[in-house]
């Protein structure tokens, strides 16, 4: 009986069981619907194979996509004060902060990074979406004045990525204080005379578009990205029109002179290379640009 027990029926029961597959080897895409499997997902760098649509990348595999093959570092980010405010919902701010955190793996809505591309230095601050909707707090405005200055430090340019909902509401007025302080540290870049490039992507809108998002020497967006201020539903309910087809996308900001390109996620290194070569070597074309721009297909 406990050889039946032990041995035979375990056998039994591996064959026949269910197994369970992991949720996280489909995605649906957002624009239409398409399932797609994981590996197809991570091959086409997070675009819809089906409709081309740019789905939201993590901050790392965004870091591993513009930089060298020599690895970046990540910078260690300045300790905040945490819920200065004592902010409470239907959760306290410190548990949502410790949800995030668990959920993202990062200490707050931002990383930042630095190395070379094209072996030109390169400081990178990205937004982390997972992270409470990339909101800006006093940690990311820390963060992005310790970008400003490390790129001052390094002579590096500065390329910065927002994907925000804007400040984050349980900080309240100490959120939106970091508005005029992200200024501050963007125009201490430009006074160092460093590039400083914004790459606008899904979703760009609240406060972090209304300071530092919109000030780019050179400003680019990902197709499709919603950039704007307030959400297109309140602007209607506000002017009572209906808005044009495409408002707050990428491509009209193109068409109203607000974004300077458009840029499918293939081609972002080669563009940053050719952009960051004109602005720091003056346009003395390097091989390693030509190369780069030559496997873009351009």
């Amino acid at each position: 009986m406990n050889w039946l027990t032990n041995v035979v029926l375990p056998k039994i029961r591996a064959v026949v069981a269910k197994r369970e597959v992991p949720e996280n080897l489909w995605h649906k895409c957002p624009a239409c619907g398409q399932m797609l499997f994981h590996r197809e997902v991570e091959a086409n760098l997070h675009v819809c194979s089906n409709c081309g649509h740019h789905l939201r990348l993590p901050p790392q595999r965004r870091l591993e996509l513009i930089f060298d093959d020599a690895p970046f570092k990540l910078i260690e980010l300045p300790k905040t004060v945490i819920d200065p405010l004592r902010f409470r919902d239907r959760k306290r701010y410190t548990e949502r902060l410790k949800e995030a955190q668990a959920k993202s793996q990062g200490r707050d809505a931002i990383v930042v990074a630095h190395g070379t591309i094209g072996g030109m230095p390169l400081v990178a601050a990205v937004f982390d979406f997972e992270f409470m909707g990339g909101s800006m707090g006093i940690a990311v405005g820390e963060a992005l004045l310790a970008a400003a200055r490390l790129a001052v430090l390094q002579e590096a340019a500065l390329l910065l990525v927002p994907a925000s909902g804007g400040a984050r509401m349980q900080e309240g007025i100490l959120a939106l204080m970091q508005m005029p302080r992200t200024v501050l540290a963007i125009e201490m870049v430009k006074e160092a005379g460093r590039p400083y490039i914004v790459l606008l992507t899904d979703p760009t809108t609240g406060g972090v578009s209304a300071s530092f998002a919109m000030l780019g020497d050179i400003t680019l967006a990902e197709p499709g990205a919603i950039i704007g201020f307030a959400g297109a539903r309140v602007i209607e309910e506000t002017i009572r029109e209906k808005l044009p087809e495409g408002f707050q996308r990428a491509e009209y900001l193109l068409e109203h002179g607000m974004v300077d390109m458009v840029v499918p996620r293939r081609e972002l290194r080669a563009t940053l290379l050719r952009i960051l070569d004109l602005l720091t070597r003056r346009g003395e074309l390097q091989p390693v640009a030509l190369a780069s721009g030559a496997e873009a297909g351009f």
